[in-house]
């Protein structure tokens, strides 16, 4: 009898598995496809293998000490990434809750009740009582009934709708963990870009100090020139003018870099007005980035895997809906004690039992069936042009980061070349206005070119920073996305005796 039973468990399981109903899920091909080589080339050397992003740690890449410290912090301590590792244990507990339905499901419901019968109560069919010709009244009655009750259930899951729901669940989880590496990214990049976008501020505050140095010296040149009868007013209030609107811009530059400082603040979960990033000009060059090729992107992207998870999720959620079409079969049983009395109450004529099949197969539903289905085929048709979207952004994205430094690189060796030429034409001008050659216009105008030409060049450092940083972020920052592929619930024997 015991081989009997287990040789009739093992058929039902394969019927059951052969008789899944639902596609089966395979990732639909990109809208185009992917180009064997990026469009720009990079300005930059090729970097070599041992130039890899590091994984976890993209940002190493820049080997900045002070920049590995807050994006540890911000490891640690940012509230949207708790926020997001919260989402992703949710995600797994609810997986382990879609596992349960592939389990026998127990429960008991004891219960003591004391009651008294009404003496009015209805026969329901019986005759009453006849004494002398004399119907006797109903008498009330008292008592009390325990009862140990024990009900068990079991879904037949002959057409996949539980296996469907767990592979939706482990979708979801999946799609989760790469959400949580995706906002992790999102967030560490930003940290990054600020963090070089306030050193720049610091370079450049640099360069208009400066500035207001060799202006103040102009301006105690022209005061002492029109002392001594050769300059005129007009040109002291110049000079006077010019310094002051330079103070100006020292003015507004330290007033940005309170912005990104607090923004850094809020990115290492600290309040804007107890963290101080110490002063230190940018004094760095952007370092090379492996590339790779593009068809890598689909691999690499926490947000396309994200997009690639929730495709897989909307087909078993496809799979959910055509199991609706068949029958629902559940097993049950029921059993326990019963009795007036606690002292019998364990005893066998006590016991009482049943056990039962239930399926139930829709028949007429008002179109509530293929509506849902058709709605499940929309919402996977849906996720597909999402999947495809996202790798065409990605794609853009990485163009966008190439043909930025590409640009940026050209225009900061010719920027160089400005600033030099700019500092020639000041010592000209000073020159020449020494000699009395020319008025001291020239030489505020020189003054003026110089500084622009220097904050110019300033800029456009911390821009090719930001974009380098931009271009790993496009590129993943090292993840791949083998790293979700154990994030997934698998049933354990152990459920079984779980609450």
């Amino acid at each position: 009898m015991k081989r009997a039973a287990i040789s009739a468990a093992l058929a039902l399981l394969a019927l059951a598995a052969g008789c899944t109903v639902g596609p089966r899920y395979s990732r639909p091909a990109a809208p185009a496809p992917a180009p064997d080589a990026w469009k720009t080339q990079p300005p930059w050397q090729q970097a070599a293998p041992k130039d890899s992003i590091p994984k976890g740690t993209w940002w190493q890449i820049f080997h900045d000490p002070a920049l590995d410290a807050y994006e540890q912090q911000l490891l640690q301590a940012n509230q949207s990434l708790v926020a997001a590792r919260d989402r992703l244990d949710q995600a797994r507990s609810l997986a382990r809750v879609a596992t349960a339905d592939m389990f026998p499901q127990l429960s008991a419901d004891p219960s003591a009740v004391r009651e008294r019968g009404s003496a009015n109560r209805p026969l329901n069919g019986e005759a009453p009582t006849i004494v002398n010709g004399v119907a006797q009244p109903i008498p009330p009655y008292t008592q009390s009934v325990y009862t140990v009750p024990f009900s068990l259930s079991y879904e037949v899951d002959l057409f996949g709708r539980v296996r469907h729901n767990v592979e939706a669940a482990n979708a979801s989880l999946q799609s989760t963990a790469a959400d949580l590496q995706n906002v992790q990214l999102v967030l560490s990049a930003e940290l990054a870009a600020d963090y070089f976008t306030l050193r720049e501020l610091d370079a450049e505050f640099e360069v208009v100090q400066e500035s207001v140095g060799y202006q103040r010296k102009g301006l105690d040149l022209v005061n002492n020139r029109h002392q001594g009868g050769i300059a005129s007013g007009l040109e002291v209030a110049q000079q006077a003018a010019l310094l002051d609107s330079t103070l100006s811009q020292l003015a507004l530059i330290q007033q940005t870099r309170a912005q990104y400082e607090h923004a850094i603040a809020v990115l290492v979960g600290e309040a804007a007005s107890s963290l101080s990033v110490p002063v230190a000009p940018l004094r760095a060059t952007p370092p090379p980035v492996p590339l790779g090729v593009p068809s890598d992107v689909l691999e690499r992207r926490p947000d396309i895997s994200t997009a690639e998870r929730l495709m897989a999720y909307q087909n078993a959620e496809v799979g959910i809906a055509r199991t609706a079409f068949y029958p629902h079969i559940t097993l049950s049983g029921s059993g326990g004690w019963q009795s007036t009395d606690l002292a019998p109450l364990f005893n066998a004529p006590s016991l009482f039992w049943s056990l039962g099949a239930d399926a139930l197969q829709p028949i007429f539903e008002g179109g509530r069936n293929r509506a849902n289905l058709a709605a499940a085929r929309s919402a996977y048709d849906q996720s597909v042009a999402n999947y495809r979207q996202a790798v065409l952004t990605a794609f853009q994205q990485v163009e966008d980061g190439i043909s930025n430094l590409s640009t940026l690189s050209q225009a900061l060796a010719t920027q160089g070349a400005a600033v030099e030429d700019a500092r020639r034409a000041l010592a000209i001008a000073n020159n020449r206005y020494i000699g009395g050659v020319t008025s001291y216009l020239d030489v505020i105008t020189a003054q003026t070119v110089l500084l622009t030409s220097q904050r110019l060049e300033t800029q456009l450092l911390g821009q090719q920073m930001v974009s380098s940083v931009y271009l790993v972020k496009a590129l993943g920052g090292g993840w791949d996305a083998g790293q979700i592929k154990d994030q997934q619930v698998h049933p354990q024997a152990g459920q079984i005796l779980q609450p």
